[in-house]
């Protein structure tokens, strides 16, 4: 097998890795609107690390997966775990608490453009034309959505809508890093060392807050509820764990720039979840933001499309 030939099935396994990742986090947030019916946003978040630690442990002391794990690294993805999902579910969390969710929808979609620039800038990643018209025209189809349901930034919500800016600049950020540190720290090193200090900073601000009000005694009553543990399982595992091992291996191998863009399918996948499951209004200006969407993910990946197709052909005009 010619190292053409392995570039693009590296290549086709990373797609594969970040669409699953997408599917995976736009169903998240159906089971997020389950478990906070339950428990606290801080709980939620502390139980969701507390379970997604315990499944990444169990392997490790199974002796299925070794660690590779040197001071040095943890000194290494420190400022990455703080970024992700450290400040990034901590800024979430509380300006959702003055925005709403339709408004940190529309901030996060330029999500894309804020990792565009960062990549440009500490990663030297050049982008075509073509590719940063695309991530604009993705990031046009998830605003055009929240738009026609009626919804605007309100800006009398400042301090709300700062909060979800500073969390999208910190996702931007982690894509930027990890994209750096994945060349030489191994993926499931690095996604163990974030899943241990998001499992900290949320207990301890969980466990802070209950201590506080004198609550702490309650702090476990959310398991009592079936609908609560059938969530937190899939925040915990699938939306923690798996999804930041497979962001991880996608930033290894693909640009940070054409990684994040695929959050915008996140946001369709979010869609029609709520359809689905939840009964919620399917109207046509979701169809047609969901063909911009689409449009620009393959726009800011069309030269990868190329490159990959190119490959294929020198490799079957060699046999």
């Amino acid at each position: 097998m010619t190292s053409a030939h392995l570039d693009s099935t590296t290549k086709r396994f990373a797609y594969s890795a970040i669409i699953i990742y997408s599917a995976i986090v736009g169903l998240s947030f159906l089971f997020g609107k389950i478990a906070l019916t339950v428990a606290a946003p801080l709980d939620t978040l502390a139980h969701r690390f507390t379970v997604s630690l315990i499944a990444a442990t169990i392997p490790v002391l199974l002796g299925w997966i070794k660690l590779h794990l040197r001071p040095r690294d943890v000194l290494a993805i420190l400022p990455l775990a703080v970024l992700y999902p450290s400040m990034f579910f901590a800024f979430q969390v509380f300006g959702l608490q003055s925005a709403t969710s339709a408004e940190a929808g529309i901030i996060h979609a330029t999500v894309p453009v804020f990792t565009m620039v960062a990549a440009a800038y500490f990663l030297k990643e050049r982008t075509t034309r073509l590719q940063k018209l695309s991530t604009l025209l993705s990031v046009s189809g998830v605003i055009f959505i929240f738009i026609m349901k009626g919804t605007a930034i309100d800006l009398s919500n400042l301090k709300g809508t700062l909060l979800i800016l500073l969390s999208a600049l910190a996702l931007a950020g982690y894509s930027v890093l990890a994209r750096k540190l994945t060349s030489r720290i191994h993926v499931m090193t690095m996604t163990y060392v974030m899943t241990v200090i998001g499992f900290l900073v949320f207990n301890l601000m969980a466990a802070g807050q209950h201590l506080a009000e004198g609550t702490l005694s309650h702090y476990f009553e959310p398991f009592a509820s079936t609908r609560f543990v059938m969530a937190i399982l899939y925040l915990g595992v699938l939306s923690s764990l798996i999804s930041s091992l497979l962001s991880n291996y996608a930033l290894s191998k693909l640009e940070a720039s054409k990684v994040s863009v695929f959050n915008h399918l996140a946001t369709l996948i979010s869609i029609a979840g709520g359809f689905v499951f939840l009964n919620e209004q399917l109207a046509y200006y979701h169809i047609i933001g969901a063909a911009v969407i689409i449009a620009g993910v393959l726009g800011a990946n069309a030269g990868t499309w190329r490159s990959r197709k190119a490959a294929v052909s020198l490799e079957e005009s060699k046999m």
